[in-house]
């Protein structure tokens, strides 16, 4: 059942290293909303409640709600409390036994912690999954934030968890700017917000003034000290995330072209030259047209480097590896026959099986290659 909040929450997608942590920090930074860690529940959990059986009785809700609380990448968001009894707290905050129930169950935990109406959370990959978040959340409000893809993918191949080529960079940030057109045309202003990373980072408190009357709120210039917040100092120890604990500032607008060959450039503009163009990037290369071969060699290479890598990543790895348990236990659950291939949906968005797909050819290749974490 759909569930509409007194308070509308609010949902960031972007694609990867297009400034989404440092926006979700702005708007928590805002005296009335609060943002947790970054929940991945819907790419991890929205698309797959099939496998928990009925989750109106009591014991699958239960199953449902511990696998969100206890796989978090931040365990229950940095907030000291019992694990024994930590269920049973957040059920107080469930306004029904459903996916968007559990959801605003933990969210309302959340906020009742950090004192505040109102949340937001920011998952990259949310913008795969508008339908699910607007069926479950009717007043839902969306704000996508695009930057360069030439920028965020550069940066995106030096991160630990990112692509390792290229093309493979090139051809998920289209994948993002297109699911992006989609909800663009189909959504009306009070419900759907386009930022622009380059805006921001230039002008960002006449942005930030934009996105408060987006939001419906008052602008605070709390939101401009983001970064003297515990989750930006925190977050800031990683090199992936450095820049959020410092002030806003636009010096990293055009790295690409640090670190990006002529040749990787002329790529990135044939996989993805239209959508730059859309959105406003002028492209200074003549592009160059990927073989069908050549893409298929990309994508495969990459795969199995991030394969192979996965013994390097570090607590990345943790994260890698509660992906694939959650595999193992949906397994569990139809061998002992809470569900089976008949209950699969058959009408799942598309974009929503775009990253189930993701994930069944990661473990995939990392069965065929015999790469494992490390304990």
């Amino acid at each position: 059942m759909a569930i509409t909040l007194d308070e509308a929450p609010i949902f960031i997608g972007g694609y990867e290293r297009s400034g989404t942590t440092m926006l979700m920090l702005m708007i928590g930074s805002h005296p009335r909303i609060a943002v947790p860690e970054v929940t991945w529940y819907y790419p991890r959990f929205r698309a797959y409640l099939h496998t928990y059986g009925d989750i109106s009785k009591e014991e699958n809700f239960r199953v449902l709600l511990h696998e969100m609380m206890f796989g978090l990448l931040v365990p229950f968001f940095g907030i000291e409390v019992d694990e024994d009894s930590i269920l049973d707290e957040i059920l107080t905050h469930v306004p029904e036994r459903t996916f968007p129930g559990a959801f605003a169950g933990v969210m309302n935990w959340f906020v009742s912690k950090k004192g505040k109406p109102r949340w937001v959370e920011k998952c990259p990959q949310n913008i795969f999954h508008v339908a699910s978040i607007l069926e479950d959340f009717p007043n839902a409000q969306i704000v996508f934030i695009t930057r360069d893809g030439r920028d965020s993918g550069a940066t995106y191949m030096q991160s630990k968890f990112g692509p390792t080529n290229v093309y493979a960079a090139a051809e998920l940030w289209k994948k993002f700017q297109v699911a992006a057109r989609h909800w663009r045309a189909r959504l009306d202003g009070s419900q759907w917000l386009d930022v622009r990373y380059e805006d921001l980072v230039r002008e960002p408190e006449n942005i930030l003034k934009r996105i408060c009357g987006f939001l419906g709120e008052d602008y605070s210039p709390d939101m401009l000290g983001f970064h003297e917040t515990a989750y930006a100092r925190n977050r800031g120890r990683n090199p992936d995330h450095a820049p959020i604990a410092r002030p806003v500032t636009d010096e990293l607008i055009g790295e690409y072209k640090q670190y990006l060959s002529i040749r990787e450039q002329r790529i990135f503009a044939g996989v993805a030259g239209e959508e730059l163009a859309e959105n406003g990037y002028e492209i200074d290369v003549d592009p160059i047209e990927t073989s069908a071969g050549d893409a298929a060699l990309f994508l495969e290479t990459d795969m199995r480097t991030r394969a192979a890598n996965f013994d390097l990543m570090g607590h990345q790895y943790a994260f890698s590896r509660f992906n694939e348990g959650l595999v193992e236990r949906w397994e569990e659950r139809r061998q002992a026959g809470i569900w089976d291939e008949s209950d699969r949906p058959a009408d799942q968005d598309p974009n929503a099986r775009l990253w189930m797909e993701t994930i069944a050819e990661q473990a995939r290749l990392k069965t065929r290659f015999g790469t494992h974490p490390k304990e």
